[in-house]
């Protein structure tokens, strides 16, 4: 067995809404409109192409676990975040790469992720 890549992440959110609004309004990622109706309420997100799906559950203690979104420049992102109010760290460097992380609001830990330039 090998897998062929990811296809989507699940994460539980204390507030549907709430996180729906981080995820597309400040993270930019786009809201799928094609979820079925389960038996609990979520959203399902596109993140290029890949997928978020977002569970209204309990979040888990942070002990690490996190969602890494790659982005094309972490300095501007990081700035973009910063205005608007977004706690965001610092970046720092992962091997040649580099990462910055926060928290959406029912405290999940995202990854800010930058490859290496060539």
């Amino acid at each position: 067995m090998r897998a062929a890549g990811v296809h989507h992440v699940s994460l539980n959110v204390s507030d549907v809404d709430s996180a729906i609004r981080f995820y597309v309004d400040v993270l930019g990622l786009e809201m799928r409109d094609d979820r079925p109706d389960f038996s609990f309420g979520g959203a399902w997100l596109d993140v290029g192409d890949q997928q978020i799906h977002l569970i209204a559950a309990p979040s888990p203690e942070d002990h690490g676990q996190h969602v890494a979104l790659r982005v094309e420049d972490l300095d501007t992102a990081i700035a973009e975040l910063r205005v608007i109010g977004v706690p965001v760290s610092d970046a720092s460097a992962v091997g040649q790469a580099r990462q910055a992380f926060l928290h959406d609001p029912s405290g999940n830990l995202v990854e800010l992720h930058e490859r290496p330039r060539v």
